[in-house]
């Protein structure tokens, strides 16, 4: 009958662990369906039939002149959007796109280092498209003004060049008409990085009062499973601004705000992140601006920051400094922009979370692994061995811990049974007992302990840095930063249907149940007969719990498996005792 209670309680707990880790990961541990695709960064799936009227106007801080908005736009198709000529190409190594000379507003990139899915013939990632198209978003820089006329998103521009390289910068210019010439000296360096400076230049016979600003504009929020905001990953709206990193402020919240805008006083740079892209505008350093976060209109979000507004003299001009970031969140590119331009924390755009301090040199090491031999996979396995190797004196004290456990266990028996009615007492002499011995009941926790940090800095490494995205490792696994794709539900595909995430089991995740349940072999049997249970049980559980994890969590988990057993059996030639208890 006991037996019996046991293997319920056991099997409670199992499910209670299982349905409560649904809830659990989902919140902590996001991981997705299916392999990364990226359409277009900021389509949405249900977008409105037209584009907000105001899309492009700065809308979140006070302008000294208020433009007239124009008419609703119909969501056309991107292609018919470029097609329609006054297009100033951009190519570089890293993108390729154009610049609007309607609006001078950079509304066409392309990530040409980046497919959208891992097929070989897959076209190449759209961060930026023009307004008036499903998927909207663009970056634009222009001027607030008392009593003259300034440009504004009809305004045609005139160009100075036919292209945007980084060698060869393009001038805009416009005038209008009152003795006020503007320009924007549009550059772009060899990643993803475009620097504009704007100036206005008085001819009139008055001093002028104007402001400049840089705004991002963003129509329609993500819809695509992999860029959905969660606990541990934020995607949306971010920056250093306040003097912090900003990761608390997503979509709804804007919707939600009075006057539907979050005001900042001073910003170091803001814009919008996806997983894995950014795009962000930047004052020059230590420059004085005031910024917003706002939702101009429905399904619309915009990014801002502008300047005070300053008297420019008759025959003076004023030139200010903006740049805009558009491209991939590349760890080295991001320090490097950060480091040697100043842009505080650009870095963070990268939402490492609570183990940041640890999830960096994760990365890097493995990083600097993939680079010596090729493959992310075996760079997985090789970290997971560096790691084995410096826990290894940790973990022989684990085992010397274990073992001392053992050897004197019948003391702890014979100290329960006759104790059985005091429990203070009781647990007074096993404290007693464990400092004559010198045992430390707590060192096979360590382990374990510093397991969790490990587990999931390598989790955000996986899910968050560009570098490991459709990395492929051998044989089915393409793309470490997925799942496993071959579920054995459906007979690896060969039966048309996909197993819900609860059922899909793959090839990875069995490998690890089998590791896991080795693993536990080789353990001392615990005295608890329901800690018995659990344990026999566990392998299995996991098996359900990892089998929706990234590709190279898994890789991780297995090979970690793999090295404790051959470490396992390395400690049972050095602590007899602790085999010999095992094995009754």
């Amino acid at each position: 009958m006991d037996d019996k209670r046991n293997l319920i309680a056991a099997i409670l707990l199992s499910v209670a662990i299982l349905i409560g880790w649904n809830f659990v990961s989902a919140q902590f541990f996001p991981t997705p369906a299916k392999p990364d695709v990226t359409t277009t960064v900021a389509g949405a799936n249900g977008s409105p039939a037209t584009a907000p009227a105001t899309q492009g106007q700065p809308s979140a801080l006070p302008t000294a002149t208020a433009p007239a908005a124009p008419a609703t736009q119909v969501i056309r198709p991107v292609e018919a959007a470029l097609a329609e000529g006054n297009r100033i190409p951009i190519a570089t190594p890293a993108l390729a796109g154009s610049i609007n000379l309607v609006g001078a507003r950079i509304d066409d990139i392309t990530l040409t280092k980046y497919r959208q899915t891992i097929a070989k013939d897959s076209p190449p990632v759209r961060l930026f498209a023009p307004g008036g198209t499903k998927a909207a978003y663009f970056a634009s820089i222009g001027w607030s003004a008392q009593g003259v006329a300034v440009p504004g998103p009809n305004t045609l521009w005139t160009a100075s060049g036919s292209k945007l390289t980084p060698t060869t910068p393009v001038t805009l210019s416009w005038a209008n008409g009152t003795g006020q010439t503007f320009r924007i000296e549009y550059s772009i360096d060899a990643n993803y990085l475009i620097t504009a400076k704007q100036t206005i230049a008085n001819r009139g016979t008055a001093p002028v009062s104007a402001s400049s600003f840089a705004l991002l504009d963003r129509l329609g929020k993500p819809t695509d499973p992999h860029e959905q905001d969660s606990i541990t990953i934020h995607v949306g709206p971010t920056g250093y601004l306040d003097g912090k990193s900003v990761f608390d402020t997503d979509y709804e919240d804007l919707e939600e705000a009075p006057n539907r805008t979050v005001r900042y006083n001073s910003a170091g740079w803001l814009g919008f992140t996806d997983k894995y892209w950014l795009a962000a505008v930047v004052p020059a350093k230590g420059e004085r601006v005031t910024a917003a976060i706002s939702s101009p209109a429905a399904n619309n979000y915009q990014t801002l920051f502008a300047r005070d507004f300053a008297q420019v003299a008759p025959g003076q001009q004023i030139t200010t400094t903006s740049r805009i970031f558009a491209g991939a969140k590349e760890v080295e590119i991001l320090e490097t922009y950060q480091d040697k331009l100043g842009i505080t924390r650009l870095s963070n755009a990268i939402d490492w979370g609570w183990f940041e301090f640890f999830a960096v040199p994760i990365f890097k090491l493995l990083h600097w692994l993939f680079l010596q031999v090729g493959n992310f996979g075996v760079a997985i396995m090789a970290l997971t061995l560096i790691i084995r190797l410096l826990m290894f004196p940790i973990a022989n004290r684990q085992f010397s811990s274990m073992a001392q456990m053992r050897v004197v266990q019948p003391k702890m028996k014979a100290l329960q049974e006759r104790f059985k009615d005091d429990k203070p007492k009781m647990q007074q002499e096993l404290m007693k007992l464990y400092k004559d011995e010198k045992i430390n009941p707590l060192a096979g926790c360590l382990p374990i302990l510093i397991q969790i940090p490990i587990f999931y800095a390598l989790y955000k490494v996986l899910m968050l840095a560009i570098e490991m995205r459709h990395q492929p490792f051998i044989l089915w696994i393409k793309d470490l930063s997925a799942p496993d794709p071959l579920h054995i539900l459906n007979l690896f595909g060969l039966l048309p249907f996909t197993p819900p995430s609860i059922l899909a089991i793959g090839v990875l995740a069995v490998i690890l149940g089998v590791t896991m349940w080795l693993q536990f072999r080789l353990n001392p049997a615990p005295a608890d007969p329901v800690q018995q249970q659990v344990f026999k049980i566990m392998p299995w559980l996991f098996m359900f719990i990892m089998a929706p994890f990234a590709a190279g969590l898994l890789l991780y988990w297995i090979t970690n498996n793999i090295l404790s057993i051959a470490q396992q059996q390395w400690m049972y030639q050095k602590f007899p005792a602790l085999k010999a208890q095992a094995t009754t």
